[in-house]
């Protein structure tokens, strides 16, 4: 269950003492990846660095990491059995989510990490993470129509949430890619706080940085995945001031490997398949428009049907997402994730709703749904694929699910 507010979070950190300084993200697209970068720069300048990042991929505890490393299971099962038992004694009644950001939190002093990434959990006024009061910084990514139940249902509300993790004096840095209607939401919200100077992210053709330049050439990264380099780069050097050079920021970018994020995935073991597939968690309208970009770029070059492997959240705008990846030679197998560890409020939409709005949308290739099976959908779309492309997409949670089997089967061999 979502509570918004800081009052619950505010009761459970009221006797512990952080040291450490924030980077706080937010943002609808790109946030987790901002922060994966903005760590790893962090850490390649010599800063010991936490991050916290939601939700977690394969274990509940592999979205708090301690100097690019997963915090050890033992300390935070200990972490977060005296954020519990705080809980129960002042009867605060936190959310899941709320116990999970103060055991990230408490870590992080314990760890003595001086600087977190922490990425918001939903919106950002009224996110747990908010409880950051003196940011060293603060980064807003892409800004799209996502939560809308809770954050509004126009993009202007929904900017305004995310602008609440703006605090006096802190530089924010933001994606300039936004719409003008958004930045304009963030500037005025920037002054209104008196935060430090807004930086648009990226500057005018030709005003860049000539070595992330080079970096974004030798990746090969896609346009969406360039910005994010961008704000995390901006970010980190606000932080890292003359402590680093560039070429340390740049080395520790090269390092980076988000899960789940355009993701070439062998999947040999569990299905025989000798080519990978395409992992990525878009989920709402705007990562499935960057996803599609990607797909007709790169695959549908070669061959021009899709096999997509797909599961979505309730809630979500399933007809939106489904209009930019689908078209009419492509095949899609539905699936349903399962349960949640540590968030029993999110489930899975019906897989023949999937498939009944691919159908709806003029989708004539195979539609096959496996429901909870997500191996067999796995499987399934192997063989019709035939060698083809496969796309495995529409939840985080999805992912999250087929990176468990790939290690769950490891683990057995």
């Amino acid at each position: 269950m979502i509570q918004p507010g800081i009052t619950r979070i505010s009761q459970l950190l009221q006797r512990i003492d952080l040291p450490w300084r924030a980077i706080h993200v937010a943002g609808t697209n790109g946030k987790g990846s901002v922060c994966a970068y903005i760590s790893a720069m962090l850490h390649a300048g010599h800063i010991k660095t936490g991050r916290f990042t939601s939700p977690h991929l394969i274990d509940r505890w592999d979205c708090i990491t301690i100097d690019e490393q997963t915090v050890d299971e033992k300390k935070f099962r200990q972490a977060e059995k005296a954020v519990r038992d705080r809980d129960l004694a002042d009867r605060i009644r936190a959310s899941e989510f709320e116990i999970l950001t103060a055991t990230a939190f408490e870590l992080f002093a314990q760890e003595k990490v001086e600087v977190g990434v922490v990425e918001v959990g939903l919106g950002g006024r009224e996110d747990a993470t908010n409880i950051i009061e003196h940011p060293l910084v603060t980064v807003i990514t892409k800004i799209g129509k996502d939560h809308q139940s809770l954050l509004g249902n126009t993009i202007e509300e929904i900017a305004s949430h995310k602008a609440g993790i703006m605090k006096h004096g802190a530089p924010c840095v933001v994606d300039a890619s936004n719409p003008s209607n958004v930045l304009d939401v963030l500037e005025a919200t920037a002054q209104k706080v008196g935060a430090g100077p807004l930086l648009r992210i990226p500057i005018h053709k030709g005003q860049g940085d000539a070595a992330l330049e080079a970096f974004f050439k030798e990746a090969d990264l896609e346009r969406h995945q360039q910005i994010n380099v961008s704000l995390a780069y901006c970010a980190a050097k606000i932080v890292l001031q003359q402590r680093a050079p560039t070429s340390a920021l740049i080395a520790g970018a090269r390092g980076v490997r988000w899960p789940g994020r355009l993701q070439s995935l062998d999947v040999a073991a569990l299905t025989g398949r000798t080519e990978p597939i395409l992992l990525d968690g878009a989920h709402n309208a705007q990562s499935a428009e960057a996803l599609t970009l990607f797909v007709n770029k790169r695959l549908r070059t070669k061959c021009q049907s899709i096999t997509w492997v797909i599961a979505v959240s309730q809630g979500k705008e399933l007809l939106e997402l489904l209009s930019f990846l689908c078209q009419g030679a492509d095949n899609v197998v539905a699936a349903e994730f399962g349960p949640v560890d540590g968030m029993p409020w999110v489930n899975p939409t019906n897989a023949n709703e999937i498939l009944e709005t691919a159908r709806g949308l003029g989708v004539r290739g195979s539609l096959h749904e496996t429901g909870r099976d997500v191996l067999g959908a796995l499987q399934l779309a192997t063989n019709m694929a035939a060698g083809g492309p496969v796309v495995v997409c529409g939840s985080l949670y999805l992912v999250s699910e087929v990176l468990r089997l790939l290690r769950d089967r490891a683990e057995i061999e």
